[in-house]
């Protein structure tokens, strides 16, 4: 059992300003697995003081002085890379082999790639006789989701900490245990006090807060539209400003020269990574509609090939969904499906045979869907595939962009140069080419429902910088 009841706030674990204990639920057991503590709005006055006060001096240190430091954190969250990945997996049920490999190696990937493009960022630059200049832009709050935990901190706190912010986190108090275990890295690592701090608590109690507070220069959201639209809300008021990483409903498009068993399988078993839990996931499979009942047939065998099960179990390819609301709003949604008249492929209500404890869900594959569904306009946030026939590429594209979101898309072609025709029409932040995964140097971010601003990379820096021009800098 985890007790992580305490804030870290200034460089030192505090106890919070008033007894408030909250249950964190392991999702393969649905047993309590740890506690922490719910902050308020006193404990975030504390921790936005430290972080003002710490900004005078950390926002002036050199280059070298930030490279040491994530050289530090980089070198501190290697010795803690497995305790990382072990509070992944008991807090939202990410299979060992996921949790090793992608969750907690997500999180030392953008560590280190903010240390290798903060090697020759370049802060500033002449213009004539003027300068610009590219400066922090101050305390940074951070609202960061269960789904990936240490790959969404990450991705906030090492841009951040490398152009010279200071910071106030708030993880998820649905998933919280790898961002203590985070916090302690930071602190091994000898982040000065006040740059990082780490506040547990749930959106009314610390999100709006955070958000509303006048001295947070800017909020970094990830999580749900519906959430994200609230921060910008109380955000309003101080006109600081706002980066959101939102919801997506992303479509997959295969088109007719592609291979179908290889674009299918390839396309499913992405969506079922992580359980569905993936803003990015591609949820709506378009396919044409002469190849239909192809596509179904190997859809079925791709998903009849999937392991659910104990996260810890060896073979296990699938885990649980994070929590019973989860569970209940999958459930739901697959409801919805079949009454609106969508083809059940496979999977379907209830958990999977041999599972009767734990928000297990059934790889669902749904077809001869229309783009007005329910299962092809809400995100489903699991394990659940909807297959849309189309009769024309124009047709396909059109469809495609016919949601809310544009987090990602996919293409699937047999000829490269096809694929990139039709990926120049997609309104999508990011358009992966037959099965081309992202490199973190990329940057990841969506067009309209999707959010706004852009992480990763070198384009990761940019949110957290305030522009500078110095007229007459030059004689």
């Amino acid at each position: 059992m985890r007790e992580y009841t305490q804030f870290y706030i200034n460089g030192e674990w505090v106890d919070p300003s008033a007894p408030n204990s909250f249950d964190v639920i392991n999702p393969a057991t649905e047993g309590v697995c740890g506690h922490i503590a719910l902050g308020n709005e006193a404990d975030v006055d504390k921790a936005v003081a430290a972080a003002k006060a710490a900004f005078a001096t950390f926002s002036v240190t050199s280059r070298e002085d930030r490279i040491a430091l994530l050289a530090a954190i980089v070198e501190a969250y290697k010795a803690r890379y497995n305790d990382v990945a072990d509070a992944i997996s008991e807090e939202m049920g990410a299979p060992t082999k996921l949790a090793v490999q992608a969750q907690a190696g997500a999180g030392l990937g953008h560590i280190a790639q903010a240390l290798q493009v903060l090697q020759d960022f370049q802060f500033e630059e002449g213009i004539g006789a003027h300068r610009v200049f590219k400066e922090p832009i101050g305390v940074v709050g951070m609202i960061t989701p269960w789904n990936w935990p240490v790959n969404q901190i990450t991705c906030k706190v090492a841009p951040a900490l490398a152009v010279g912010c200071t910071m106030v986190l708030k993880p998820s108090e649905v998933a919280p245990l790898s961002g203590y275990v985070f916090s302690e890295i930071m602190h091994a690592a000898g982040v000065p006090a006040g740059v990082f701090n780490m506040v547990n608590g749930d959106g009314p109690g610390v999100g709006t807060a955070l958000s509303k507070h006048k001295d947070v220069d800017m909020m970094s959201f990830t999580g749900s539209t519906r959430a994200g639209t609230l921060v910008a809300q109380n955000a309003a008021p101080t006109v600081k400003r706002v980066t959101q990483e939102l919801g997506g409903k992303s479509p997959n498009i295969i088109l007719d020269d592609a291979d179908l068993e290889s674009a299918v399988t390839g396309g499913l078993m992405h969506m079922y990574t992580n359980t569905g839990q993936s803003c990015n996931a591609p949820t709506r499979m378009l396919v044409p509609a002469a190849k239909l009942a192809e596509a179904e047939a190997i859809a079925a065998k791709v998903s009849e090939s999937v392991v659910v099960g104990d996260p810890k179990a060896e073979g296990t390819t699938m885990g649980p969904v994070v929590s019973e609301v989860q569970f209940n709003k999958i459930q739901g949604l697959i409801e919805k499906g079949i009454a609106e008249g969508a083809k059940l492929v496979t999977g379907g209500t209830g958990r999977p045979d041999g599972l009767e404890k734990g928000y297990f869900i059934k790889p669902t594959v749904f077809s001869e869907a229309n783009n007005q569904m329910t299962i092809a306009r809400e995100e489903i946030f699991g394990p659940v595939l909807t297959m849309i026939p189309y009769d024309t590429e124009e047709e396909a594209i059109e469809i495609a962009n016919d949601t809310d979101y544009g987090l990602a898309g996919y293409v699937q072609s047999g000829s490269l140069e096809h694929a990139r025709k039709v990926a120049s029409r997609i309104r999508a932040g990011n358009v992966h080419l037959n099965g081309a995964s992202a490199g973190m140097d990329v940057p990841f971010g969506g067009f309209k429902q999707s959010g706004n601003g852009r992480e990763w990379g070198a384009h990761g820096f940019t949110d957290y910088l305030e522009i500078k021009a110095i007229s007459g800098y030059e004689s």
